[in-house]
C-alpha cells in the first residue's frame, strides 16, 4: 500500500507519499480501507521530530480516518468486513491500510459522509473525555473554549450547547469569532484585543495553552472550577499559586489521549457513541470541514494547519 512518510524532522516538505509494506490486522483488531484522515497539531509535531508515536503505532501520522473494514482479527468484537467505521489511532491513519484496535473503532454517524467521519474521531473523544468526563460540565454551567476555532473547539462548541451549557470561547480574528457565534457560542473574546480573565468566569476551562494561560485561567475559574489543559502551545512551566487554587476549592488536570490504553480509550470511545453519535445524527452537532486535500498532498495540507488560518478540521482524501 501507500502511505505518508516522514523522511526526516522537518518542514512540510519532508512528508512523502511512498510504497509501504501492508498491515495486517493482529488478535483484536481491525484493518481499515481508508477513505480520509483528519488532520491534528500532534501531526505537525510529529513531523517536526516532537511527538513519536506510542510503541507499537506505525511511523506515519494520522490519528483518526474513515474508512470502510476489510478484514478482522480473532476475537473481534462487533465488527465485519463492509462495515462503514470511523476510528481513534495511535497513528498510521495517512494511509491507504491502517490496523487498528477494535475496542477504538466506531460506526460512522449517520446523517454526515465518510469523509466528514474522518474528522469526529479526536475531536469527539478528546472533548467527550476531557469536558464531561473530567471536567464534569453540567447544564447550565459555563465553558470556556480556548482556540474555539480548532477542530476541537468547534467541536466544543457545540456538544456543550447541545448539553445545555453556556459556552465562551476566544480566537484571534472577528471572521473566526463570527463563526463561533453562529455555531452557537454565546460570548466571544479576541484575545489579541482583551483579556479573557477581565471578561468571563467559568466552571469548566478546556485549554489548549497551558503556562501562558496558567494564572490567568485560575482567576477566570468560578469556586470549584475545573481547569483541564490539552496542550503547550504557550509553553510546559509557570508557577501555580496554590493559594488562589485553595480558595477556590479548584482543580487542575492534565491529559492527554493518545499514549492511553487501549482499554480506556474504548471507555471514551463507548461513551462517545452513546452520548455524542446521536446529537451528530440529529444535526445538533456537526463536523465543521475547512478543507479536503487529497492525501498525496499532505505537505500543502500541513501548510494550511500551521498557518493557523483554518477555521475547524482539515481532511486528507484518498
Amino acid at each position: 500500500m501507500r502511505a505518508i512518510e516522514i523522511t526526516r524532522p522537518g518542514p512540510p516538505e519532508v512528508l512523502e507519499w511512498r510504497e509501504v509494506p501492508d498491515p495486517c490486522p493482529d488478535r483484536g483488531e481491525v484493518l481499515i480501507e481508508v477513505t480520509a484522515a483528519g488532520l491534528n497539531r500532534a501531526d505537525l509535531l510529529q513531523r517536526q521530530g516532537f511527538y513519536d508515536p506510542p510503541p507499537g503505532a506505525p511511523s506515519y501520522p494520522g490519528m483518526e480516518a474513515s474508512g470502510v473494514v476489510i478484514e478482522v482479527g480473532e476475537d473481534v468484537e462487533r465488527f465485519t468486513p463492509g462495515d462503514e467505521v470511523c476510528a481513534l489511532l495511535a497513528g498510521g491513519g495517512y494511509a491507504e491500510r491502517v490496523a487498528v484496535p477494535w475496542q477504538q473503532v466506531m460506526p460512522a454517524p449517520e446523517g454526515v459522509t465518510l469523509v466528514e467521519a474522518a474528522g469526529l474521531p479526536e475531536v469527539a473523544c478528546t472533548v467527550w473525555s476531557n469536558v464531561f468526563m473530567t471536567g464534569r460540565l453540567r447544564r447550565s454551567e459555563t465553558l470556556l473554549v480556548h482556540g474555539g476555532a480548532s477542530g476541537i473547539g468547534t467541536f466544543a462548541i457545540q456538544l456543550a450547547k447541545a448539553f445545555g451549557s453556556r459556552v465562551v470561547t476566544t480566537a484571534g480574528s472577528a471572521a473566526k469569532l463570527d463563526r463561533l457565534k453562529e455555531l452557537g457560542a454565546d460570548e466571544v473574546i479576541n484575545y489579541r484585543e482583551e483579556d479573557f480573565a477581565e471578561r468571563v468566569t467559568a466552571d469548566v476551562i478546556l485549554d489548549i495553552m497551558g503556562a501562558k494561560y496558567l494564572s490567568r485561567n485560575i482567576r477566570t475559574l468560578r469556586t470549584g472550577g475545573r481547569l483541564v489543559i490539552i496542550g503547550l502551545q504557550g509553553g510546559a512551566k509557570a508557577e501555580l499559586d496554590l493559594g488562589a487554587l485553595l480558595a477556590k476549592r479548584a482543580a487542575v488536570h492534565a491529559t492527554t489521549l493518545r499514549s492511553r490504553p487501549v482499554d480506556e480509550k474504548g471507555v471514551i470511545v463507548r461513551g462517545v457513541v452513546d452520548n455524542v453519535w446521536p446529537l451528530v445524527s440529529a444535526g445538533a452537532v456537526r463536523p465543521v470541514v475547512y478543507a479536503e486535500v487529497p492525501m498525496a498532498q499532505a505537505a500543502e495540507a500541513h501548510r494550511m494547519l500551521d498557518s493557523g488560518e483554518h477555521i475547524g478540521k482539515i481532511l486528507l482524501v484518498r
